[in-house]
């Protein structure tokens, strides 16, 4: 007699999951042209320091991991080097990431005097008081540096821009189980950005989503590849993920289960607009961290 399957949970059960969950931004990942020459310029510039390096020559890449502290606390970056390739297209979707500081003019004076790129000077932001500048990295990424007295997490935002930020909102609230931290339109600059979390802005690292008047799509390019974000159960989440899809839009590109040789769970998938996450299974990530 074959076994009864167990019951299906029911939607509104499932959507509820997120929100319990034990959730957290571990890190973004993108490729860079020349891995020793960005890791120079972010510990250098930026002062990040450099957690952990992996060369995988069968597969063809090495990575390096960088931030302002441990993995196991932090967001931090996971920069990729593709072996031969010394060059990626950003596209236009991409916005910046951003770095807090409690001084912007010193930082910048820093970055200048190591032979950085300033594509916005020291000064504040329109219509406001919050003293920002832009650099740009030896790829061609743009940081936002932005005055912040103190922060447990200076590596603080990911910006991307999307084509409809309602349904985007709609999407990482109930597929991830985050919240709106702030919301701010600019009518005069014709666009509007929903700052998305875990918690306030000024405590941890949002995911910055900004709608430009009218532009539905962007060139996401090869360059930027994906955040990933900690969960306690990578099949739940999938599940979630899957329903939210159904609704919104977007839809898993890898199923869940181990990466081969590493034993991590992840899941994977991408939002209506194309823009990919990675979900890690919070013990199995802990563990790698204990190996590395």
């Amino acid at each position: 007699m074959a076994e009864a399957s167990a019951p299906a949970v029911p939607s509104t059960e499932l959507l509820e999951w997120p929100k319990k969950d034990k959730r957290r931004m571990l890190h973004a990942v993108y490729r860079v042209g020349d891995l020793e020459r960005t890791i120079k310029f972010y510990t250098e510039c930026f002062g990040m320091k450099v957690l952990r390096q992996r060369d995988i020559p069968e597969e063809k890449y090495s990575n390096a991991f960088l931030g302002f502290g441990p993995e196991e606390s932090h967001f931090v970056v996971e920069l990729t080097y593709n072996y031969g390739v010394d060059k990626y297209d950003i596209g236009t979707g991409f916005g910046h990431f951003a770095i807090a500081t409690p001084d912007v003019y010193k930082l910048v004076e820093e970055i200048k005097a190591k032979g950085g790129t300033v594509t916005r000077e020291p000064g504040p932001v329109k219509g406001g008081s919050t003293v920002i500048a832009f650099v740009k990295d030896p790829d061609g990424y743009l940081f936002e540096i932005l005055q912040r007295e103190s922060t447990p997490e200076p590596f603080c935002q990911v910006m991307l821009r999307v084509g409809d930020l309602e349904r985007s909102i709609k999407f990482y609230e109930k597929a991830l189980g985050m919240q709106v931290v702030k919301k701010v339109d600019r009518p005069e600059h014709k666009y509007t950005v929903a700052m998305m979390g875990y918690a306030p802005e000024n405590e941890t690292t949002v995911l910055e989503l900004t709608y430009n008047y009218g532009v539905t799509e962007y060139t996401k390019g090869n360059a930027y590849a994906q955040i990933a974000i900690g969960t306690d159960d990578v099949y739940k989440s999938a599940e979630v993920v899957n329903l939210v899809t159904q609704e919104l839009g977007g839809k898993i590109t890898r199923q869940p289960g181990s990466i081969p040789g590493l034993n991590t769970k992840i899941t994977s998938f991408l939002d209506p607009d194309g823009w990919k996450t990675v979900l890690v299974d919070n013990k199995d990530f802990l563990k790698e961290l204990e190996s590395k």
